[in-house]
């Protein structure tokens, strides 16, 4: 019994440790101040360090404010791809949004954030 257990914990233990075959250069990115009705823009970089071609199954937006494009050819092994999310200021005032990315293949979602301030 006691070798099951441990070999279950193990198991565990190094799904948790896996990790995801897509890098992206970054996750965050802050606007600053933008007026109200401009569409901003900003472009999240990846690269597929796995051993299969990479495919993004979705890229959800929380809100109709914010356009997630992306390609949805393959990225093959060692090959770079990104996201282009766009923001359209409707408010004036602080706003924080998310873009979920889900990979084929991959357990994990990504999740990409935008923030900023809407100004008059």
């Amino acid at each position: 019994m006691k070798i099951q257990m441990f070999l279950f914990c193990s198991l565990i233990a190094a799904t948790s440790w896996a990790q995801s075959a897509i890098h992206f250069d970054k996750t965050n990115h802050h606007f600053g101040k933008i007026k109200k009705g401009i569409h901003k823009s900003v472009i999240f970089n990846f690269v597929n360090t796995g051993t299969k071609p990479a495919v993004i199954e979705f890229a959800n937006a929380e809100c109709g404010c914010t356009q997630p494009e992306f390609n949805r050819n393959p990225i093959l092994k060692g090959k770079k791809g990104n996201i282009k999310v766009t923001y359209t200021a409707p408010f004036s005032g602080v706003f924080k949004k998310r873009v979920t990315v889900k990979f084929a293949g991959e357990k994990e979602v990504t999740e990409l954030l935008i923030d900023g301030e809407v100004i008059l």
